[in-house]
């Protein structure tokens, strides 16, 4: 018996591979170009991070912490987790370098991996990947907001993507949302029995939670419930009303108001929303965000007015693709089919000079027969092919040919560079 083992990757992760890989590259590249134009800047976070971190702002008895999160003892016997989410990350690098003291709100974006052991299904993976973008400041102006959401319908439209839909809300803040949840808990005490498990758990410990249900089962129930938007203070009422008024303002009038949509958890205030988009069928959330103004101040942090999003970078490329406006695909430029040992000098110099100027090359390392090298340029897709010999060399000039359809000529070095960028 063989004792050889193929490995395969772990169940929740995959491999991205060109020429999908492609189009994630394009899709990054457009969000920070555009997140730049707003003045956002990167910032690169840890994988891992201190456990107590996500338990104290995520909060210990949510899903996340108890089940999700992958958490090991480091060396030293420290509680260290794989990041499920950035935010925290954001917010504590944000005390730790006295970032409150620069001027002016600090706009921030991040790209990369989180980790999460959920059950795995289309668009949900163990390690999955987010961008997202913080502001963090002294200013809780709903013109903040509106332009947080304005920056992602750039990005939406860059990506091709016209179908979705924008739901907004307000959850409130910590004078009129604690009134509220008294109210929500009152009026679940007689329904909570007739509703599924994790609700009538809620239903005591966490009752915004319960707006989120997915159950249909439940559904009628909580349309009874009390709304949260006819439940907010005067200053609220107004930071909500003006946060639809920006929105307008910069041409944004097609949101719907969704009372259910809600954040669980106590440092949430005020503006949530999300933006859907239905060809990802059920699970179709695209981008999540909110106000997190009391999350500072939970970590240790001087007090911090902070809105941000995260978006799911899988989703959103399943998205792009079911839009199919985006070609992101990079096709070889030149295949040079060289010769004779003689030339493969040249052909070597040729290739830098190609690559110098920006060109995507391939430089077979070995010697093949003529109709074997444009096989083989074919079967790449490369868009052109220099046939490099000993005569080619001699007389000082290059054979291009389009391998579309087989056109070619014959051209000096200065101008097959020229020739080539021109229709690149």
């Amino acid at each position: 018996m063989s004792d050889k083992h193929q490995f395969k990757a772990i169940k929740g992760v995959r491999d991205i591979l060109p020429p999908d890989s492609s189009l994630w590259n394009w899709f990054e590249a457009t969000a920070r170009r555009i997140f730049e134009t707003y003045s956002y800047r990167d910032i690169r976070l840890p994988i891992f991070e201190q456990t107590e971190l996500f338990a104290r702002s995520i909060g210990a008895d949510t899903d996340v912490v108890s089940k999700e999160m992958y958490t090991f003892d480091d060396r030293d016997g420290s509680s260290t987790t794989l990041r499920p989410e950035a935010t925290a990350s954001v917010v504590r690098a944000y005390i730790e370098h006295g970032m409150d003291k620069l001027p002016g709100n600090t706009k921030l974006y991040y790209v990369g991996p989180m980790f999460r052991r959920e059950r795995p299904q289309k668009g949900r993976y163990r390690q999955f990947y987010q961008i997202g973008a913080e502001v963090l400041g002294q200013s809780d102006h709903p013109a903040i907001d509106a332009e947080l959401i304005e920056m992602l319908t750039v990005l939406l439209r860059e990506c091709g993507i016209n179908n979705w839909a924008l739901l907004v809300n307000s959850i409130g803040c910590s004078n009129c949302r604690p009134k509220y949840v008294e109210k929500l808990r009152a009026a679940l005490q007689s329904v909570k029995g007739k509703m599924c498990g994790d609700c009538q758990r809620r239903a005591e410990t966490n009752p915004l939670r319960v707006l989120d249900c997915k159950v249909e089962a439940d559904q009628d129930i909580i349309a009874t419930l009390p709304i949260i938007t006819e439940n907010l203070d005067e200053p609220c009422r107004e930071h909500f009303s003006e946060f639809q008024r920006q929105l307008r303002l910069r041409g944004i009038d097609s949101y719907m108001i969704a009372p259910r949509l809600v954040r669980g958890l106590d440092y949430y205030t005020r503006t949530t929303f999300e933006i859907t988009s239905p060809v990802l069928g059920a699970q179709n959330a695209l981008v999540g965000g909110g106000r997190y103004d009391g999350l500072s101040e939970l970590l240790g942090g001087p007090p911090t007015k902070c809105i941000g999003f995260a978006l799911g970078t899988d989703r959103f490329i399943e998205a792009i693709q079911a839009a199919g406006k985006v070609d992101a695909s990079q096709p070889i430029d030149v295949f040079i089919a060289w010769l004779g040992k003689a030339t493969y000098p040249a052909a070597l110099n040729l290739a830098r000079r190609l690559r110098d100027a920006g060109l995507s090359v391939e430089l077979p390392p070995e010697e093949m027969k003529l109709k074997k090298s444009l096989g083989l340029a074919d079967k790449l897709g490369a868009r052109y092919a220099v046939l490099l010999g000993e005569n080619e060399i001699a007389a000082g000039k290059y054979v291009l040919r389009r391998l579309a359809d087989g056109e070619q000529q014959e051209l000096t070095e200065t101008e097959l560079l020229e020739r080539l960028k021109a229709r690149r």
